[in-house]
């Protein structure tokens, strides 16, 4: 154990908690969902120059009319070892001014508002690891980061997401992606993919009570879809299908000639993605009531975030250094939710998750954030960096 070095972190850590915390305020103020880009460049100029100022080389690079920029950057490009990523988004889930002009707020220790916790705190630690190695005079290696404009919506307006994110963490020793924290200290090492699917049966409508053998149920077509997709759930496997949404009919007396399905679909290994799609399509084009027929299309909204080879030897490294500088014993746990690890594993880089502020009800009026955890994660994560070298052993 670095002691020498354990002390120095966490007394620059302690010296700047005011700085910390008002930077972290002034960008969960800012606000930003994907599809606000006015918004979003705001947030994305202020970040820049809160690097910049770390002596971060730091770059917004253009995703096109879909997405603001993203936001990539190197700091000690020439020092010898394999760089280190952090990862993550600025975006956030609610519509900006929903909570007011300055919506950050602290009760009880618990900081609120929008992206408090996913993960406008997450960011605020990347950059202050970056500060606290560089006060120790840290060169053992380059550290990257590349927060993007658009997980929240899944990119869904940006085919370049997943090739940005993926070239970034090139040749990445290892990353960590700064996700919203578990309430319990939890780090996240693997995540399901997310697809949705989409479901349009088209039958015959007709009176129901003059002209019923007319018509071609659409809604009966669909119902002998769903139970075959739901069939398709693989616990076991990790893999899930929900049938989410249904619409279909006009009215009660007449036969209906359309129904739409919307479909949820999670996956923890890409190969039961694929197999499971497959078997959906193969579904979707069976015919079961004749005159009946059936479109159906998918997207792939994230991924599966794999524990690769080298996932779990980093979870250990990180837990063996929380436990021996007394930081606490955190767990490890595989999520539903989706996040750009995928990416970083589709990459071949070993990447831990969830990593920022801890706190609950993200998504929610009832997001909030543990302030502490802002401070005790930046020295835990800092201390971890003077251990990396192990994982090339």
């Amino acid at each position: 154990m670095d002691v020498t070095h354990k002390h120095a972190i966490e007394a620059y850590v302690d010296a700047h908690r005011e700085e910390m915390l008002a930077l972290w305020r002034e960008i969960v103020d800012l606000e930003g969902r994907s599809e606000e880009l006015d918004a979003l460049r705001l947030v994305a100029e202020r970040l820049r120059s809160a690097f910049e100022a770390a002596g971060v080389d730091c770059r917004l690079l253009p995703m096109g009319d879909g997405a603001q920029d993203y936001l990539t950057g190197i700091w000690g490009a020439d020092l010898p070892g394999k760089p280190v990523l952090f990862c993550g988004h600025y975006d956030t889930i609610l519509p900006s001014g929903k909570y007011g002009p300055a919506p950050f707020r602290i009760e009880e220790g618990r900081a609120r508002g929008p992206g408090v916790l996913d993960m406008k705190g997450g960011i605020v630690i990347a950059l202050y690891v970056i500060k606290a190695l560089s006060s120790i005079g840290f060169q053992e290696r380059p550290i990257k980061i590349c927060f993007v404009s658009d997980e929240e919506s899944c990119h869904a307006h940006n085919d370049r997401a997943g090739e940005v994110i993926m070239s970034e963490a090139s040749g990445c020793l290892c990353a960590f992606n700064m996700e919203t924290g578990r309430i319990n200290n939890d780090l996240c090492v693997g995540r399901s993919a997310r697809v949705s699917f989409h479901v349009s049966v088209t039958g015959v409508a007709a009176h129901a009570g003059n002209d019923f053998a007319a018509g071609r149920n659409a809604i009966a077509e669909m119902c002998h879809k769903v139970l075959e997709l739901e069939a398709l759930t693989d616990l076991e496997r990790g893999s899930t299908v929900n049938c989410g949404v249904i619409q279909g009919g006009t009215v009660a007396n007449a036969v209906p000639g359309r129904c739409d399905l919307h479909v949820d679909m999670r996956f923890l290994r890409q190969a039961e993605l694929e197999k499971t799609v497959a078997a959906a399509q193969a579904i979707c084009a069976k015919t079961y009531i004749d005159g009946t027929s059936t479109q159906c299309s998918y997207r792939v909204a994230m991924p599966a975030f794999e524990t690769i080879p080298g996932v779990m030897e980093l979870y250990e490294l990180a837990k063996e250094v929380s436990e021996a500088y007394g930081y606490g014993s955190p767990g490890k746990i595989v999520l539903g939710g989706v996040s750009d690890a995928s990416y970083l594993t589709m990459a071949g880089v070993p990447t831990l998750c969830s990593f920022g502020v801890r706190g609950e009800h993200n998504h929610t009026d009832e997001e909030y954030a543990v302030v502490e955890s802002l401070y005790e994660r930046t020295k835990w994560l800092s201390a971890l960096f003077l251990h990396l070298s192990d994982l090339q052993s």
